[in-house]
């Protein structure tokens, strides 16, 4: 019996023939002539060049549209950093500490369009303790507050956070922002966190970059620590 029956070529084995042959087109330079591939835009025969060239323009095309979205995200985030740099300038302008908490919550409302923020502080000082955002906060908050090491994007799941905000019911996805002190090389306990709200459950999803957030978290949190 003729073992090619029992064993018949494979296309892995033609391909691997091909891959480890590189001058079998050299010595067969009419086969080349004669390859005829079916256009993917017209399903007509092409020829291999022609093939070749088509695939050229495709990957061209591919990489013309990732250049543009580099640059359309370049130029999202050179108006976002303009942005937080325009706030934390006013920021620094506000001396009235009492109404501090309240005009940075509508800031960035108005200055990200962000639906809804909340705001609580713990560890106030006493003068500022009867402020809004310096309601009682459950300990598990407080707890939950300190171990973010960065802030946390995703879904409403049931955040007693979601409570501190205007219309809780509307809320989908929602980023929190642990507030802390700044201690060189050292990662100090939370006294306070902020609360950003969307009805868009993709506004803020997990995979989302924090580093803008971050650095919103900063500067929240260097402004604020002025009321403790």
């Amino acid at each position: 019996m003729n073992p090619a029956l029992n064993n018949p070529i494979t296309e892995d084995d033609i391909a691997n023939y091909l891959a480890n042959t590189p001058d079998f087109f050299l010595r067969h330079a009419e086969l080349l002539a004669a390859v005829q591939f079916t256009s993917p835009h017209s399903n007509r025969a092409v020829g291999l060049q022609e093939r070749q060239a088509e695939m050229l323009r495709e990957k061209i095309k591919s990489l013309e549209q990732r250049i543009m979205e580099m640059i359309r995200h370049g130029s999202e985030n050179v108006m976002l950093s303009d942005k937080i740099l325009r706030w934390a300038r006013s920021l620094l302008t506000v001396t009235d500490l009492y109404a501090l908490p309240g005009s940075i919550q509508q800031d960035i409302q108005t200055q990200f369009s962000v639906p809804q923020v909340g705001l609580r502080l713990w560890g106030v000082a006493t003068e500022y303790a009867g402020l809004a955002v310096a309601q009682e906060v459950s300990d598990d908050a407080r707890v939950f507050a300190s171990s973010l090491t960065e802030p946390f994007c995703g879904l409403n799941t049931g955040f007693e956070a979601v409570s501190w905000l205007e219309d809780p019911a509307t809320v989908s996805s929602l980023a929190l922002i642990p507030l802390r002190g700044v201690a060189a090389g050292v990662t100090t306990p939370a006294f306070g966190l902020l609360v950003l709200a969307s009805p868009d459950p993709h506004r803020f999803h997990s995979g989302m970059g924090t580093d803008f957030l971050a650095r919103i978290g900063e500067l929240v949190s260097a402004a604020l620590s002025r009321l403790k």
